[in-house]
């Protein structure tokens, strides 16, 4: 409501696409979580801090700031491995462009589908791993 009182910038006009792409950044915050909870549960709460730390490295490389073009030429590649670049381009171009890049979101998506597959196995090696190594109350009674 600020923003459209102060700036006359009227975030709701952006649509369903705006939804749809903030969707796929709630995915990949999924699979962050996932993976983070199994590292957690392996090795204890030391491991959260090296996330955190983790996470703030890669948002420069998730482009969040700025566009990918200003990145230079071997960053790039690694920043498109990244489904929240996806995100936030295609965000950039239906707020300045007005244009709905569905290319953008269905690789988020893709990308986004691989990545929680991953955490989710990663979760159950790291599971079981607590269970072998007793870092669980109970170690797996």
């Amino acid at each position: 409501m600020l923003a459209l009182f102060l700036f006359h910038f009227n975030f709701y006009s952006l649509g369903l696409p705006l939804i749809a792409f903030f969707c796929n950044l709630i995915f990949t915050s999924w699979s962050v979580g996932i993976f983070v909870s199994g590292l957690v549960l392996r090795y204890g709460l030391g491991a959260e801090s090296i996330v955190w730390t983790l996470m703030f490295a890669l948002m420069p490389l998730a482009c969040v700031y700025y566009p990918v073009k200003v990145l230079p030429y071997w960053l790039q590649s690694v920043s498109w491995a990244l489904p929240p670049t996806y995100v936030f381009e295609g965000m950039r171009a239906l707020l300045i462009d007005q244009v709905f890049r569905a290319d953008l979101m269905l690789s988020a998506l893709l990308i986004n589908a691989v990545l929680l597959m991953a955490s989710f196995a990663a979760f159950l090696a790291l599971l079981n791993s607590a269970r072998r190594h007793g870092s669980l109350l109970g170690g797996g009674e």
